[in-house]
């Protein structure tokens, strides 16, 4: 019988990288829908501390627990290989977890949880879990839908003096409480602007060569309402595919009834639906 091996990973190897791959297509094959395991903060963890827990036997790669976070509450997402669940995997990479969740917030981490798995939701329940929020996963795998030209509203890269104001956007559409450092996420950071006013943010993502993540996405509250959003949420979009991205995916909390219905106006379809359980530190 091969020897179970618990590794705390402080970065990530090729080889790794390709184990955790081979591991979601299989659990997607099996489960369906998709797992929030964020590649491009995979490919690029700095090394700098111990964010992924993975547990081998052999070279096989059994389950795998991510750890993300930028500042605000430390989100954890994983999976367990489908024959061989209810060995207590699952269990012990998120006992792993939550210590390393304490030393670096001390906010509670936020599970995420496929809403279709049972498992997923009673290993939240067995901690001690509670609920706090729900997103909807959407994608878009065609054109976005047409719309009337807007020559007013436009996008443009954010800067490093753009900081403040990006935080500040955040703030007033999320309560961000994040850092106002927004490190390497700033370069993935793109302002809309009305007439040469800075209206509202989006963050762009290139998860591979195929795929995109929107989110982030924010405009003034005294101005929504007016098609700022869906102007610049169409260009945005109309960017990505042109720079190669076959599918662009975005989430939006399930009681942002608003902002779903402005989604689906775009071409976007819901995909799965994921429940947040925050957990205790202690």
């Amino acid at each position: 019988m091969l020897s179970a091996v618990l590794e705390q990973a402080a970065g990530l190897t090729s080889g790794a990288l390709q184990a955790i791959a081979e591991l979601e297509r299989r659990v997607v094959e099996v489960d369906g829908g998709r797992l929030k395991l964020e590649w491009d903060n995979l490919r690029g963890r700095s090394g700098d501390r111990v964010e992924d827990l993975l547990w081998w036997e052999g070279e096989r790669l059994l389950g795998f627990l991510g750890i993300y976070g930028f500042g605000e509450s430390p989100e954890l997402a994983g999976m367990v290989a489908p024959d061989a669940r209810r060995r207590g995997i699952g269990s012990a990479l998120l006992d792993a977890a939550v210590p390393l969740c304490r030393e670096r917030s001390d906010r509670q981490p936020l599970l995420v949880v496929p809403r279709e798995s049972i498992a997923g939701k009673r290993l939240a329940l067995s901690r001690g879990g509670a609920l706090d929020h729900s997103e909807h996963h959407l994608v878009l795998s065609g054109e976005p839908t047409s719309g009337p030209h807007k020559p007013e509203i436009g996008l443009r890269p954010a800067t490093v003096a753009d900081a403040p104001l990006v935080v500040s956007l955040l703030e007033k559409g999320f309560g961000w409480s994040g850092p106002d450092d927004l490190g390497d996420r700033l370069e993935r950071t793109a302002l809309i602007e009305l007439r040469g006013a800075v209206v509202g943010t989006l963050f762009l993502e290139r998860d591979d060569d195929e795929e995109a993540s929107i989110f982030g996405f924010a405009v003034e509250p005294s101005l929504q309402g007016r098609g700022i959003g869906r102007a610049a949420l169409r260009q945005a979009c109309e960017q990505l595919r042109a720079d190669g991205a076959r599918r662009i995916s975005l989430d939006v909390d399930v009681a942002n009834d608003r902002a779903l219905g402005l989604y689906t106006s775009i071409g976007f379809t819901p995909v799965t639906t994921e429940d947040y359980f925050a957990l205790p530190l202690s």
